[in-house]
């Protein structure tokens, strides 16, 4: 069985939050999902568990940060191509989240864009060609 990643993130609001992620893509999981909490399916092995303030709490001692006031983590996930990067930043700007909170990053064989949910946590969205890539940085290690 591959490794799986659950991402927990506290949400104020858990039926706005699960409107964004079902908006961008994600799916409910309602066998791992309450009123407390939801398992929303990015991919086979991505996860993201959206917890109420309560229930996040329950999980740590410490004061849950205001991700628009501090960074926490920022999350990155893979795209297909370089349109799959725009559309899932789209979909999040149309959903009621924040298109490119930060700038834009396009090195020609890499492409990236970020958005941020209706709580103020960040996820970058990055496309590569890898084979580009590997011979850009070929090209930087024999300069």
């Amino acid at each position: 069985m591959p490794k799986l990643i659950f991402v927990n993130l506290p949400v104020a609001d858990l039926d706005r939050a699960n409107a964004f992620y079902e908006a961008i893509g994600a799916v409910k999981n309602p066998q791992f999902s309450d009123h407390t909490a939801t398992c929303m399916v990015i991919s086979e092995t991505i996860h993201v568990m959206l917890l109420t303030h309560d229930k996040f709490r329950q999980f740590t001692p410490r004061r849950i940060a205001d991700a628009r006031e501090t960074t926490e983590v920022l999350i990155c996930l893979s795209a297909e191509s370089r349109d799959e990067v725009d559309a899932t930043v789209a979909k999040a700007g149309a959903a009621g989240g924040r298109a490119d909170p930060g700038a834009k990053q396009d090195y020609g064989f890499m492409y990236g864009r970020s958005f941020e949910d209706p709580d103020g946590h960040i996820w970058e969205v990055m496309w590569m060609d890898v084979e580009a890539a590997t011979a850009a940085m070929a090209d930087t290690a024999n300069a």
